[in-house]
């Protein structure tokens, strides 16, 4: 079995996960919730196994390095760390019904990665400026922060839901078991926060990482300028919430912005601009 088999498979076990979690939100059925997070986590399993097949596969091949080098292996890893962030949180709260969107964006990684003619699945070689042992840390710390403002994101739009449901326009199906907006707008905060590190510590591994590479910490490249809007907005965010007060509407609705920004970064910036980054696609 190759790597690529297992994660095509992984592909469709994620929109069976999304089609449990909808179901049970939907028919207010918990136990269609449950069968969503089981068969998140399996498939989780599942992913994990088939990134590490990659994994060897690149070592068989005398590339020997770790899947994070271009688009495909980066939306793997996307969809990977957008679940484990989110079965922890699941597991700590005890909030299902949060599982749509987690799900939707791991199935519509994978399904981008697996069958978009744009990205080439081969392992390949590393180009040069890649051939750093700062790319484990640089690439899984940035996407660890892009996973957490996923899965804000889709907190952020429940939020509004929420309210929307409890404000005259009720939508018994959508919200019956979501959890109170308060609730939503706390674990929004949490989810922000936890990005938020982790984007600051990819934007530093990278700035090292750029002095090693070309001799500049920071040179502008249209990657760094967009990955440093998106550090401004989110930093915003926190500061208009933890010292203006602001909070629900106003800062679900900049969580929205800011993953606009994110997926600007990753998909607007490779293909639209050129840049250092350009071996990314």
């Amino acid at each position: 079995m190759t790597s690529s088999f297992l994660l095509s498979l992984t592909t469709f076990a994620y929109l069976l996960c999304t089609v449990l979690y909808l179901s049970g939100t939907i028919f207010r059925y918990k136990p269609l919730l449950g069968a969503g997070a089981i068969a998140g986590a399996a498939t989780l399993l599942m992913q994990t196994a088939g990134i590490g097949l990659r994994w060897m596969e690149s070592y068989r091949m005398g590339y020997g390095h770790a899947p994070l080098s271009n688009m495909y292996e980066s939306l793997v890893f996307a969809s990977w760390a957008i679940m484990v962030i989110y079965l922890v949180f699941e597991w700590r709260v005890g909030q299902r019904a949060l599982g749509v969107f987690p799900s939707l964006f791991s199935f519509l990684a994978m399904a981008y990665a697996s069958f978009s003619k744009d990205i080439d699945s081969k392992i390949q070689p590393l180009v040069p400026a890649l051939k750093s042992n700062w790319l484990i840390a640089h690439v899984m710390t940035c996407f660890l922060g892009y996973s957490a403002f996923a899965l804000s994101f889709g907190i952020s739009v429940l939020y509004l839901i929420r309210k929307r449901s409890t404000a005259g326009n009720p939508q018994p199906q959508a919200g019956a078991l979501l959890p109170g907006a308060s609730q939503l707008e706390w674990f929004n905060y949490q989810m922000v926060l936890f990005g938020f590190l982790w984007l600051s510590v990819g934007i530093i591994t990278g700035s090292i990482w750029a002095n090693s590479a070309w001799g500049t910490y920071w040179s502008w490249d249209p990657k760094e300028t967009w990955s440093l809007i998106t550090w401004f907005i989110y930093a915003a965010l926190l500061h208009a919430r933890n010292l203006q007060g602001w909070k629900g509407e106003r800062v679900a609705w900049l969580s929205i912005i800011g993953f606009g920004c994110v997926l600007f970064t990753y998909f607007g910036v490779n293909f639209l601009l050129s840049g250092l980054h350009s071996y990314a696609r």
